[in-house]
């Protein structure tokens, strides 16, 4: 699948809480509304009080026995639905020397990259249109973007409500379900939508399985998806990524790359 093109160079270089009253009858009510309360997780994040947090991200790919995570830290608005993050490749994940950490811009429908490598000159950046992606931007770049991760939630059918946890110090609810990526194109607000529905199109199956994890006010904290699809035409891979909110509310400058600075010349695929 070319849309995963870039991934797939990157990859290649590189207990439950117990409690009683009210805590017992939130706990109840959790359960009952697991599906709203799940569907509801990207509205409360661009909503007053939330808006911007910092971000920690980590996917494992998996395909032919060999598995490699790639990790990512920055920060993310969104309400204007823009980020930014460092991507730190697995060291010598092909046999060769280090590579140096990818600088990703996320904006409504693009995905900017410094340091991608594959023949771009250092001092210029890539710019992806995400709609045009087979994956949305699920997968492409090594982390999944922070609000496409909490939009695919509008589409969770099934929920299962898990229990209460402990995460970094904070109590949250532990919810498991699948998600419809068509479903959630569907929903999804206006900026999210396209990349969505291009990533309908392009996975190996609709149904997207979930772990989501939210605090007492719904506020999204920790959601892991599992992806699955065959990169053209060979072996399954399985793409886990994992996404963490934290630092609610803090001031998030994302000032986009001049025409100039952006490299239009031809991109090395390397291997898949």
């Amino acid at each position: 699948m070319r849309a995963l093109a870039v991934m797939g160079v990157m990859a290649a270089a590189a207990g439950c809480a117990g409690g009683g009253g009210d805590r017992a009858t939130s706990a109840a009510d959790a359960r009952g509304g697991a599906v709203e309360v799940v569907r509801r997780a990207a509205a409360v994040l661009a909503g007053d009080g939330v808006a911007s947090a910092e971000v920690s991200t980590s996917m494992e790919t998996a395909a032919g026995g060999t598995r490699v995570t790639i990790r990512g830290t920055g920060a993310y608005d969104f309400r204007a639905g823009s980020g930014r993050l460092k991507v730190v490749l697995p060291p010598d994940a092909a046999g060769g020397e280090e590579h140096r950490p990818i600088t990703e811009l996320l904006a409504p429908g693009a995905l900017y990259m410094m340091n991608r490598g594959a023949g771009v000159p250092e001092d210029k950046w890539v710019r992806i249109d995400t709609t045009a992606l087979e994956d949305g931007n699920l997968v492409t770049g090594g982390v999944t973007d922070p609000m496409a991760a909490a939009e695919l939630l509008r589409g969770a059918g099934a929920v299962t409500y898990v229990g209460e946890t402990d995460l970094a110090g904070v109590t949250v609810r532990h919810y498991r379900g699948t998600a419809d990526i068509g479903r959630a194109a569907r929903l999804a607000a206006a900026p999210s939508r396209a990349a969505l529905a291009a990533a309908a199109q392009g996975f190996r199956t609709g149904a997207v399985p979930f772990d989501a994890y939210l605090d007492e006010q719904g506020r999204l904290r920790k959601v892991r998806h599992r992806f699955s699809f065959a990169n053209e035409g060979g072996p399954v891979m399985e793409v886990v990524s994992t996404t963490l909110l934290y630092g609610f509310g803090v001031p998030v400058t994302v000032r986009l790359p001049d025409e100039r600075d952006i490299y239009t010349g031809e991109i090395g695929q390397g291997r898949a």
